[in-house]
């Protein structure tokens, strides 16, 4: 279709960060179709230089307000790899529940609160207080209950203050986590069917639209890997994590101040659609009725999917949660110190799925136990190019349609991935020629 078409979407909204969406068409010829991404570089890389293996996942946890959690459990992992501090079983069943926790706030967040005003015609999720408010006390009262887990376990659940290098400095009570467990059971597992009904009313406002592309993610042979696994890919297979940068290949582009980043193709997705795509048969049953409802297939490259894959693995979160708690209780809780008593001092690499995807950190220690050289690669990051090929895919094949509607396709397509911009803008190198 002949046609001239000009999109500038300065500052999409229900996302975390700025970012501008910029779409060019002339003569239907699509010029241009990407996501600029406008905020200033954040140098926690550089912040990280000279301090303390004591410190490092204080600092890193600073990165973002939503994903802390993550970023404080990859930095851990990656010290005590590097420094050769052994963990117990019990800190990292903890650990797991954590992640359960933050995931399931995260993308209930992303659900309910970024999403679904898309798919009931709203600017934001206020309308929905007068319209649907036992929808939002739902969405509320499920974000509460996955904070309150952060709470009991780490201390507070934004920038927790309890997990450190080798440990925990205090765990959690029986009776605390016997409490995290009623309410799970009572509330959480309930509410998260409700939700399924919920999403499953919705389903049809989905665009319909597909690109084959490359998922990575974490996998595990023992469990739908969110703390640990191999890094795997749906086009070349899984490696160790400490190949991490073979799978990342962060180069710089020039309409954003985040990196992006390529593998086999010329872009990747990370999330938890790819979580899904390669780690979907270990998810439990209840998780898998709910995809089932929710049309959610295995091999499914609709980026739009991603937020009905996160309300999918909410579920399993729940559930896992449950689990986890009773073997910490039947175990029995020890009363551990962290071991913090470095055995080596050389570089390590964490690897983590937090919710917008696989996060890693890398950290070379010196002699004294201080950062001598960070890199931190963000999921946001490693989505970015394949946001901006999923434009130039989607453009021309909704070319014939209002610019408004246009728009807002182009403006959930952004949203399905839930990103986190400030997270991506990081230390960018500099060469000053005098």
């Amino acid at each position: 279709m002949s046609r001239n078409l000009d999109i500038n979407v300065e500052h999409l909204t229900r996302v975390e960060g700025h970012g501008n969406i910029v779409v060019n068409m002339r003569e239907g010829v699509l010029e241009k179709a990407q996501l600029e991404i406008v905020e200033a570089p954040r140098y926690f890389e550089a912040m990280l230089k000279g301090r303390s293996f004591h410190e490092a996942a204080i600092i890193t946890s600073r990165i973002c307000g939503i994903c802390s959690l993550g970023h404080q459990i990859t930095s851990l992992k990656a010290t005590e790899q590097a420094l050769g501090l052994e963990v117990s079983e019990q800190t990292v069943l903890l650990r797991k529940l954590l992640i359960h926790g933050a995931t399931l706030q995260s993308n209930i967040l992303h659900a309910y609160f970024l999403a679904a005003p898309d798919f009931l015609g709203e600017g934001s999720v206020f309308p929905l207080v007068g319209t649907h408010p036992e929808v939002v006390v739902r969405a509320l009262r499920m974000k509460r209950l996955a904070n309150d887990i952060g709470d009991v376990v780490s201390g507070r659940a934004v920038h927790p203050i309890t997990p450190v290098p080798g440990g925990f400095t205090r765990i959690p009570t029986r009776k605390e986590l016997l409490e995290l467990k009623r309410r799970l059971v009572e509330d959480m597992v309930p509410d998260f069917a409700a939700t399924v009904d919920t999403m499953e009313a919705l389903a049809g406002a989905i665009p319909d639209f597909t690109r084959e592309t490359e998922f990575i993610s974490l996998r595990s042979e023992d469990e739908y890997g969110l703390y640990d696994g191999q890094i795997c890919s749906t086009d070349t297979g899984c490696v160790p994590d400490t190949e991490y940068m073979a799978m990342t290949n962060e180069h710089v582009v020039g309409h954003s101040t985040s990196k992006h980043c390529k593998v086999s193709r010329s872009s990747y997705m990370v999330g938890a659609l790819a979580r899904w795509n390669n780690s979907h048969d270990k998810l439990c049953d209840v998780a898998l009725d709910a995809a089932k409802r929710l049309g959610l297939a295995p091999d499914c490259h609709n980026p739009y999917m991603n937020t009905i894959a996160q309300v999918v693995e909410a579920g399993h979160c729940a559930l896992d949660a449950v689990a986890i708690i009773d073997k910490l209780l039947d175990d029995g809780l020890k009363d551990e110190q962290p071991n913090q008593e470095p055995t080596r001092f050389g570089t390590g690499v964490g690897a983590t799925e937090v919710p917008r995807g696989i996060l890693y950190h890398e950290y070379t220690y010196d002699r004294q136990g201080r950062v001598a050289a960070a890199n931190c690669i963000i999921p946001t990051g490693q989505n970015l190019a394949n946001i901006d090929d999923d434009m130039k895919k989607l453009v021309p094949e909704i070319v014939g349609e209002t610019k408004e509607e246009i728009t807002l396709k182009l403006e959930m397509l952004v949203r399905a991935y839930d990103p986190c911009i400030s997270c991506s803008v990081h230390l960018l190198d500099v060469d000053f020629i005098e």
